[in-house]
């Protein structure tokens, strides 16, 4: 089996996976939802917006909702999980050994070591675990 065949295969299961537990909640099962499950299993989209767009080039009736909602019932159901709509890689960038940041929307920041720590120390100083002077990243959970 080749390489194609095997993960046409494997997305065919998936569905096959999505649209019995879709079944299993009483849900109506769509031409569009059957597009959106396609275009999130045949793509890597990394946010409810590219999804949108790639099955709306092809729907013009697709609204931005049905899609939110969709992803929020596949959500429910287990077979997806939007806390990893975004990326984090150790990937040089272009002439650089920067820390690069994919973000949901596909912007691609490429950060220094510095700026990096000066990211996750702004995003615990917001949430509460570091107090304005502390340049400690050892707390665990507020503590």
């Amino acid at each position: 089996m080749t390489k194609e065949a095997a993960k046409y295969q494997s997305t065919e299961m998936e569905k096959k996976l999505i649209l019995s537990k879709l079944r299993e909640r009483g849900c109506r099962i769509t031409k569009q939802r059957m597009k959106l499950i396609d275009t999130i299993l045949e793509n890597d989209c990394a946010s409810c917006k590219e999804i949108y767009y790639m099955a709306s080039a092809n729907d013009s009736k697709l609204g931005i909702a049905t899609v939110y909602r969709m992803v929020n019932l596949l959500e429910e159901i287990g077979v997806i999980s939007r806390r990893n709509m975004y990326a984090i890689s150790d990937e040089v960038c272009p002439g650089q050994s920067y820390r690069r940041v994919i973000l949901d929307d596909g912007t691609v920041c490429c950060l220094t070591e510095e700026k990096w720590n000066d990211v996750i120390r702004a995003g615990l100083k917001a949430q509460g675990y570091l107090k304005e002077k502390d340049k400690s990243t050892h707390k665990e959970d507020g503590k």
